[in-house]
């Protein structure tokens, strides 16, 4: 069987479905399909956003970083208004 008798084939199958043959069923699963794709993209959103803004390890990791950026600045002295100790 050819590729193009296959696929004239499944488009006449398609095609009567949506006349007066039309199998209730079909649309049944393929609202069911669709509606739990929908579903699993918006779980995973929402997966994706609590991970964003509390992270893994209970506080946000952007923050973590901030902080820790933050304190090694500090103790080198980055960006601070220059003083005794550095002369650049």
């Amino acid at each position: 069987m050819s590729l193009l008798s296959i696929f004239s084939q499944t488009s006449s199958n398609l095609g009567l479905q949506i006349g007066p043959q039309y199998d209730p069923l079909f649309y049944d699963v393929m609202i069911y399909i669709f509606g739990t794709m929908l579903f699993a993209v918006f779980l995973l959103s929402v997966i994706a956003f609590w991970l964003r803004r509390k992270g893994l390890g209970g506080q946000s990791a952007k923050e973590k970083w901030t902080q820790e950026l933050e304190k090694y600045f500090q103790t080198e002295q980055i960006g601070m208004i220059p003083d005794e100790k550095h002369h650049w």
